[in-house]
């Protein structure tokens, strides 16, 4: 971010600077200074200046689900590097539909469920795992050049080439200023000065109840997180000590069971307990399908947004996703809501297969199916609380 503000002021100076020179019979530009990426740059970032009738900011945030990039580099299985090669190497590619999205907001935040690691070390639990997922980690790239500020990172597949693959991951998110969040690690947002947000993150597979074995967690989390009873309490804990600092809360949460479309009584409870804690957005993932959305006590539970860009199939049986949009009004420290949009998708550009290319729909039966499915009786029966209307455009 900081980066864009000084492009884009190095901008204006060029550009007075060139003006000069022209006047004066000088004027030469060097071969290194791309004047067309300063000026995108520069546009990107006045876009982002939004202020309400009060002089308040107006702060937007987008949230995807699950960002599974690569292959399998243990069991051999890989998809998704022939469709990088097609496209010579660019791994930008898989953006091309929503990088002016995310570069418009303030903050872009995805779950990225896999490695950035060329090891081929695999734990024993894991190595009869179907799915094993790791990317070189110079291919981080793609998360900063197309606007991704910060990700999730605790899910079902990040230790999936153990503590070293989730180290060079770490290192190589690190390496690209991109934030991360994992129980061992708050991320935190600055958002222009005015607030910083707090991004939490769980893998909530098989970890409810009272059964929450401490030894076999230990070089997951804290030694405080392991005080507690239960790994909700534990949660619930976290969340509160986040919120008596931040002024806005986002969590995440990779649970629930694959190809439902309706959360499990562990989501509702979990996802219920976060916003009482103090959450103030709570974002769910794992299920590879999208599941309802619930307006509780003034905030948004995203039980799923299903995934984003998934390289483990290359025929999913349903492709449909969406991608979920907040704003907030930010004044002198202070966070309120504003609005909320969703914006369906498909994983893919292509109808028939998978080629990890996220499409935007436009008006149509595809697009009005996927609010359907969020907003259909048999997904909704135990919310009471379940969002009905989901406007496709900001207020």
């Amino acid at each position: 971010m900081y980066r864009k503000f000084i492009a884009a002021a190095t901008l204006f100076v060029l550009l007075f600077s060139f003006a000069s020179a022209e006047e004066a019979g000088n004027f030469d530009v060097e071969d290194d200074v791309d004047i067309t990426e300063l000026v995108q740059i520069a546009e990107e970032e006045a876009a982002k200046e939004k202020k309400d009738s009060d002089g308040a900011y107006i702060m937007t945030v987008t949230c995807t689900g699950d960002f599974t990039i690569g292959g399998d580099n243990y069991h051999h299985k890989d998809i998704f590097s022939k469709e990088l090669k097609a496209h010579n190497g660019d791994i930008n590619f898989i953006m091309q539909n929503v990088r002016k999205l995310f570069q418009e907001d303030d903050l872009t935040l995805l779950n990225f469920e896999g490695t950035l690691t060329d090891t081929k070390s695999v734990p024993k639990d894991k190595r009869s795992n179907e799915f094993l997922f790791n990317i070189s980690p110079e291919y981080v790239s793609v998360l900063p050049d197309n606007g991704v500020e910060a990700v999730s990172l605790d899910n079902n597949h990040v230790w999936d080439h153990g503590e070293e693959g989730l180290n060079d991951t770490k290192a190589a998110l690190d390496g690209a200023g991109v934030i991360y969040s994992t129980p061992l690690n708050t991320g935190i947002f600055d958002y222009k000065g005015q607030i910083q947000v707090a991004m939490l993150s769980w893998n909530c597979l098989d970890r409810y109840g009272t059964g929450f074995k401490r030894d076999k967690y230990r070089q997951e989390y804290t030694e405080s997180f392991l005080q507690y009873d239960t790994f909700e309490e534990a949660v619930c804990a976290e969340i509160e000590k986040a919120k008596a600092v931040y002024p806005l809360v986002i969590v995440s949460f990779h649970w629930g069971k694959e190809k439902l479309y309706a959360p499990t009584d562990n989501q509702i409870r979990l996802g219920r307990m976060a916003v009482d804690a103090g959450a103030d957005l709570v974002i769910g993932h794992h299920s590879h399908r999208i599941q309802p959305i619930e307006f509780y006590n003034n905030k948004f539970i995203c039980y799923s947004l299903g995934n984003f860009c998934f390289a483990g199939h290359n025929k999913p049986s349903d492709m449909t996703s969406i991608i979920f949009q907040i704003r907030f009004r930010v004044k002198d420290g202070v966070v309120s809501y504003k609005d909320f949009r969703i914006v369906p998708i498909r994983i893919s550009s292509k109808k028939d297969v998978n080629n990890f290319i996220p499409w935007i729909f436009e008006d149509g039966y595809e697009r009005d199916s996927v609010l359907m499915v969020l907003s259909s009786p048999d997904n909704t029966k135990n919310l009471p609380y379940a969002v009905t209307e989901f406007p496709l455009a900001f207020q």
